[in-house]
């Protein structure tokens, strides 16, 4: 069922990632290439925003910190394990791998290479601090428009 809360959630959530998105491509060694990184993450944030916080709206405000941060961290986990499957399979195209296998062990190294590339300060202050922002937002608009 839609619901205020849900749709602000989305919103929010999706502004988020496009923003810690673009924290990303600056912290990245070299940026080219990355046409599509914060339009994908942005939908991402959205179904997150509507599936875990929006779902989870009118706890309470302490409770909207920890979905806050339980958002972002969906948000993380599903951009990192698309991006990796997208690049493992670019590596599979070009015989990359040497069976099934391989390639889910590589996409599985992928995910642990992207981690340690997108943790530095500016990505992770903006990821936090938005996530406690967007879910006290959310958190509001629930009892506001409930």
């Amino acid at each position: 069922m839609p619901t205020a809360a849900k749709l602000i959630g989305a919103v929010l959530f999706a502004a988020l990632a496009w923003f810690v998105s673009v924290r990303i491509i600056e912290a990245m060694p070299e940026p080219g290439g990355t046409g599509l990184l914060a339009p994908l993450n942005a939908i991402v944030g959205a179904a997150m925003g509507w599936r875990v916080m929006g779902a989870r709206a009118g706890d309470g405000f302490v409770p909207a910190i920890g979905y806050g941060l339980t958002t972002v961290f969906a948000i993380t986990f599903w951009c990192l394990l698309i991006w990796s499957a997208y690049e493992m399979v670019e590596r599979s195209v070009r015989g990359f791998y040497g069976g099934p296998g391989d390639a889910l062990g590589g996409m599985g190294d992928l995910m642990i290479e992207y981690s340690a590339m997108i943790v530095t300060p500016p990505v992770i202050g903006a990821a936090v601090f938005g996530s406690l922002i967007c879910g006290l937002i959310t958190e509001y608009i629930s009892h506001r428009w409930s």
